[in-house]
């Protein structure tokens, strides 16, 4: 059953973590090695690199918004360094960035991604991926849990599209396959992903609540909020573009 938010929709951009991936279970134990990683050995320091990135270093919740949820590599090593690393930020980002493309082995994806690619592709959608993370850390985790060949387009913070919030990732989408934002569906589950979305001036922002916002934290700047991506189906139109 549709809804008529979803009218006209032609290309859906994801976010990754958060979205794709179950935030808590793919990037608690990463985040807890990016401030081992950036403590260089103090034991005491990391808990308060954790605690300045935005995660609890005891309950491991992150918040939202934050710069562990919302942020790049070269942000959180910026911000590490602030509170307390010894790292030159250049060296940590780069630390950092190899990290993150480990992590793609242990990330838990909500749901059989290659399947859903694979369908919203044959339903006519275009379909790309916009994350804060670098870009062959994307490539990785598309290649890892079998979608890559469904996608369209991909930018990470260091693809030349700008980083969120800012509207050049979505932008890139857009002109990468053709489409007015108008016609674009943006999903994420934080504000960074939805100010990218309005500042585009997207169709719709959808919010999903697999990462670390919430219907409370997202209501304001999200046109519809869903459990998770896998509602998504029901929503759109069988075909794209469909009104």
């Amino acid at each position: 059953m549709n809804t008529g938010k979803f009218r006209g929709i032609a290309g859906i951009l994801f976010d990754k973590d958060g979205t794709l991936l179950r935030y808590d279970e793919s990037w608690g134990p990463v985040n807890r090695e990016a401030a081992r990683i950036a403590s260089a050995g103090n034991a005491e320091l990391e808990p308060q690199l954790l605690f300045s990135g935005g995660m609890d270093p005891v309950s491991g919740h992150t918040r939202p918004d934050s710069l562990l949820a919302a942020g790049n590599a070269a942000e959180i090593a910026a911000g590490f360094v602030s509170a307390g690393s010894p790292f030159d930020v250049a060296e940590l980002t780069k630390l950092l960035d190899d990290l993150f493309i480990r992590s793609a082995e242990f990330s838990v994806p909500v749901t059989d991604l290659a399947s859903l690619f694979s369908r919203l592709k044959a339903r006519g959608y275009k379909l790309g991926v916009a994350s804060s993370d670098n870009e062959k850390a994307i490539h990785q985790t598309a290649i890892r849990f079998g979608f890559i060949e469904h996608l369209d387009f991909i930018a990470g913070y260091d693809s030349g599209h700008g980083v969120k919030p800012e509207p050049g990732m979505l932008l890139g989408f857009c002109h990468s396959v053709g489409l007015d934002p108008a016609r674009v569906a943006m999903v994420g589950d934080n504000n960074h992903d939805m100010h990218m979305g309005k500042q585009a001036g997207v169709g719709l922002n959808v919010a999903v609540m697999t990462g670390t916002g919430s219907r409370e934290t997202l209501s304001a700047t999200a046109d519809i909020c869903l459990d998770d991506i896998t509602a998504l189906e029901a929503l759109l139109p069988d075909q794209a573009g469909a009104l």
